[in-house]
């Protein structure tokens, strides 16, 4: 079993049928760490408002990372918009869990990165309401015909993850220009800290990359992504992909909205 300084996850949105809440057990099972950073959206309240879907895989997860909290484990939870009534709690601690809206994080070279979820740079959801509420409808229908792309690809045998959702967020020029400018605002909002560095999620676009003078790190998700960031004793951050084979998701209209509207 990998063992590694950190460990940061977002965006599993627990409580809608597109999670893959079992690939993220098989990930923490087999990457245990010293610490444990939830970086926003980890159970998704603002769908299980609708309609929850809450199979046995979401209390693993819970347990799990309530028994590594119990082992002695330090775990950050970072809200984000789609838990954001956990930050009525932000500065508590509940046993070996502790609540903020932001956390500064030194690595073990020294190097010091700005923990935080990410909604309040997002471009559409901070500030157009309504644009942000046609996102939900038009991603919602692009998470239905990702379903049953991922079924015909199983039928054909088609191997590897490839994921319909992802391919629009990198290729079309106006989701792309979204993708850039949150990545610019989050890493804007690192520097003026004058921090290193900025992990995040929120827009379920993993990266590692250098932006100037900020090392820009997007957690992914566990949705479409099926990624992480892990620390390792040097200080070194790695972008994990666990996501080798095709999504099993279900999605339901009624369930999932725009995941990071």
């Amino acid at each position: 079993m990998p063992h590694v300084r950190s460990i940061f996850i977002s965006d599993v949105h627990l409580g809608i049928r597109v999670s893959q809440a079992e690939r993220l057990l098989e990930f923490l099972r087999a990457y245990s760490s010293d610490h444990l950073f939830l970086v926003g959206d980890i159970v998704d309240f603002q769908a299980i408002q609708h309609a929850i879907y809450w199979p046995p895989a979401c209390n693993t997860v819970v347990q799990k990372i309530l028994r590594r909290a119990r082992q002695g484990q330090r775990i950050v939870f970072v809200p984000g918009n789609h838990d954001a009534a956990a930050r009525a709690y932000a500065d508590a601690n509940f046993g070996a869990i502790r609540v903020a809206e932001e956390w500064i994080h030194t690595a073990a070279d020294g190097r010091r990165y700005l923990l935080v979820h990410g909604d309040g740079c997002d471009p559409v959801h901070g500030y157009h309401g309504l644009l942000a509420w046609l996102g939900n409808v038009g991603y919602t229908l692009v998470l239905h015909a990702n379903r049953w792309l991922l079924w015909a690809r199983r039928k054909l045998r088609v191997s590897g993850h490839w994921s319909l959702p992802g391919y629009a967020k990198t290729r079309i020029a106006r989701a792309h220009r979204y993708v850039c400018e949150f990545e610019q605002a989050v890493a804007r909002l690192a520097r003026q800290r004058q921090l290193d560095g900025v992990i995040c999620g929120h827009i379920h676009v993993p990266a590692a990359k250098q932006l100037n003078d900020v090392e820009y790190l997007n957690c992914g998700d566990w949705v479409e992504s099926l990624t992480a960031v892990v620390e390792l004793y040097d200080g070194r951050m790695e972008l994990v992909h666990w996501g080798n084979v095709a999504l099993n998701a279900h999605p339901s209209s009624v369930e999932v909205a725009a995941l990071a509207g």
